[in-house]
C-alpha cells in the first residue's frame, strides 16, 4: 500500500541528522533560504536523498571551479591536524600595543639591525644614524614601567626568542648606558650647524638695525622737525611736550590740512625737501630694519641658552669616554664658534635694551616686533608722501597750463629735478666705517676685529630665516638638556 500523500517512504525519518561536508577549499557561500527539520515534513525535501548524489559525483572539478579567490594548493586534512596540533603559542609583548606596533614602523624605516643601531648609539656614529630616524626613537627611550617589565622577564630566566621583535629591540635599546644623553648629544651634534645658521642672521639683524637707529643723525633731526610741528600745534591748548611716544609716528597720517588734500606728514615731507634737502635720504642710514622687525628676541636668547646647555651635556658625555673621536672632533670644532654666538646674544639683547631706552621705550614691554615695524611703516610712508607730492606738484602745474594757455616757444624747456633714490646703497665699507664713526659706546663685543664687517657681511650674502614663536622639536630641545649630570 503505497504512503499517503505527502508522506513519507519506508525507512526514512524526517529527524535523520545530515553529516557534515569536509571541502578541500574554502566554497563560496549558496544564500538561500534553507527550511528547518520541522517545515521538512509532508514536503518534496522529505522525499530526496542529497548524501545519495554526492557519493555519486567527484566534486574535485566542482571545487577548483567555484572555490574563493587567493587560497593555496590544500592540504591533507591529517597534516593539518598534526600542525593544529603542534601550533606554538603566540609570542606575548612586554609594550603597549600601539607603542609596539609604532616602534614597529620605526625599525622598518631605519632598516638596520637591532644590534648595529645600539652599536652606532654607543660609539656615536652620524653617519649611520639619521637625524629623522634618531628623533623618532627618543620617543621609544624605555619609560621605568618597561623596564622593571623586561628585568622581571629575564629574572624568570624566559628566553628572549619567544618575545617578538620590538620587545626584543627594547632589551638591547634599553641597555645602552646614559641612553637619554646619548640619542640628545647625537640629535644636538647633527643639528648644531643648522641651528647656527638659524640663530646668528637673526641676532646680526637686531646689532646692526639696533645700532643704525641709535647713530642717524639724520633720523633724529627729523624727529626733531616732528616735535617742533607738534609743539606748535598743541601749545595753545595742550603746553609744549618734550618727547613723543614712537606710535604717534603713525598719527602723522591722521591729521589732515584743512582743504584734506594732504597730511601732516606730506607737509613735513615738503619742509623737509624745501628746507632740509640733506635729509631726504635719511632711510638710507637705516638698515636691516625688515629683517629685525620679525625677529623674536626672548626666543632666540633661549635658543641659544639651550645650545649652551646641550654644549654642557656633550662635555660630560666626553669626560666620562675621552676616548670617543666623534665627541673630540665636535668639541674642538665647535666650542669657539658656539662662545662666539653666545657672546652675540648678549650683545644683541644690550644693543636692542640701549636703543629702545634712547627712544624713551620700555624694552621689558617693547619686543622687536613691536619697536622695528614703527620704523618701517614710517619710512614706508615717508616715501609715498614724497610721491603724491610730486605727482600733486605735476597736477597744479597742468591745472595752471589750462587756465594760462601753454607757455611761449621761446622759454626755456623745464630742467627735470634729480629724483632723490628711494634707498641709496652705500659701498659696504662706507657703510661699516659709518656705524664705527656714530657708535661712540662700544656696545659690539670687543676683542674680534671686523665685528662690524661680519655682521654687514653674513646679513648681505646669508639667507635669512626669521625664528618663529613656535619652538622646534628639532633643533632646539630647550627641556631635553637637563642640568643634571649624566649618570
Amino acid at each position: 500500500m503505497p504512503p499517503p500523500f505527502g508522506g513519507m517512504p519506508d525507512g526514512h525519518t524526517g529527524n535523520r541528522n545530515k553529516k557534515s561536508i569536509q571541502t578541500k577549499y574554502r566554497m563560496p557561500s549558496f544564500n538561500w533560504q534553507a527550511l528547518k527539520p520541522n517545515q521538512v515534513a509532508g514536503t518534496i525535501f522529505n522525499e530526496l536523498d542529497d548524501e545519495n548524489v554526492l557519493g555519486e559525483l567527484n566534486m574535485d572539478a566542482f571545487e577548483e571551479q567555484f572555490k574563493t579567490k587567493a587560497q593555496t594548493a590544500p592540504a591533507d586534512v591529517g597534516t593539518l591536524r598534526a600542525k593544529v596540533a603542534q601550533k606554538a603559542p603566540s609570542k606575548v609583548s612586554l609594550l603597549e600595543p600601539n607603542r609596539a606596533k609604532n616602534l614597529a614602523i620605526t625599525l622598518r624605516k631605519g632598516g638596520m639591525a637591532t644590534s648595529d643601531i645600539c652599536t652606532a648609539i654607543e660609539t656615536y656614529n652620524q653617519e649611520v644614524l639619521s637625524l629623522d630616524f634618531l628623533e623618532l626613537l627618543e620617543r621609544f627611550i624605555p619609560s621605568e614601567y618597561e623596564v622593571k617589565l623586561i628585568q622581571n622577564y629575564e629574572r624568570d630566566g624566559r628566553p628572549l626568542d619567544e618575545l617578538p621583535e620590538e620587545d626584543r629591540f627594547m632589551v638591547c635599546f634599553g641597555k645602552i648606558p646614559r641612553l637619554t644623553q646619548r640619542i640628545r648629544t647625537l640629535t644636538f651634534m647633527g643639528n648644531f650647524p643648522e641651528s647656527i645658521q638659524l640663530i646668528q642672521p637673526q641676532l646680526n639683524a637686531i646689532i646692526a638695525a639696533s645700532m643704525s637707529i641709535k647713530s642717524s643723525s639724520k633720523l633724529k633731526k627729523i624727529l626733531e622737525i616732528i616735535l617742533a610741528f607738534g609743539n606748535y600745534m598743541n601749545s595753545s591748548n595742550r603746553g609744549a611736550a618734550y618727547g613723543f611716544r614712537l606710535q604717534s609716528l603713525d598719527l602723522l597720517l591722521d591729521t589732515k590740512s584743512t582743504d584734506r588734500r594732504q597730511t601732516l606728514l606730506h607737509f613735513i615731507v615738503s619742509i623737509i625737501q624745501e628746507k632740509y634737502p640733506e635729509l631726504q635720504a635719511f632711510h638710507s642710514e637705516l638698515h636691516f630694519m625688515d629683517k629685525a622687525a620679525v625677529v623674536s628676541l626672548d626666543s632666540i636668547l633661549q635658543d641659544v641658552r639651550a645650545l649652551e646647555r646641550a654644549m654642557e651635556v656633550t662635555r660630560k658625555e666626553f669626560a666620562i669616554q675621552e676616548d670617543n673621536p666623534v665627541l673630540q672632533e665636535f668639541l674642538t670644532s665647535n666650542n669657539d664658534l658656539l662662545d662666539s654666538v653666545v657672546e652675540d646674544g648678549k650683545t644683541a639683547k644690550d644693543v636692542y635694551e640701549s636703543v629702545v631706552e634712547y627712544f624713551g621705550e620700555y624694552p621689558k614691554t617693547t619686543p622687536p616686533s613691536m619697536f622695528f615695524p614703527i620704523f618701517v611703516r614710517f619710512i614706508k610712508a615717508y616715501k609715498q608722501a614724497e610721491q603724491e607730492n610730486e605727482q600733486r606738484k605735476k597736477q597744479d602745474v597742468l591745472s595752471s597750463e589750462g587756465r594760462t594757455g601753454p607757455p611761449p616757444t621761446s622759454a626755456k624747456p623745464e630742467i627735470p629735478q634729480k629724483q632723490v633714490p628711494m634707498m641709496p646703497k652705500l659701498p659696504q665699507m662706507d657703510l661699516i666705517a659709518e656705524l664705527k664713526r656714530r657708535q661712540v659706546t662700544p656696545l659690539v663685543r670687543e676683542g674680534k676685529d671686523g665685528a662690524i664687517e661680519d655682521i654687514i657681511t653674513a646679513l648681505k650674502a646669508v639667507p635669512f630665516t626669521a625664528r618663529s614663536g613656535k619652538r622646534s622639536s628639532r633643533l632646539f630641545c630647550d627641556s631635553g638638556f637637563s642640568d643634571e649630570s649624566p649618570t
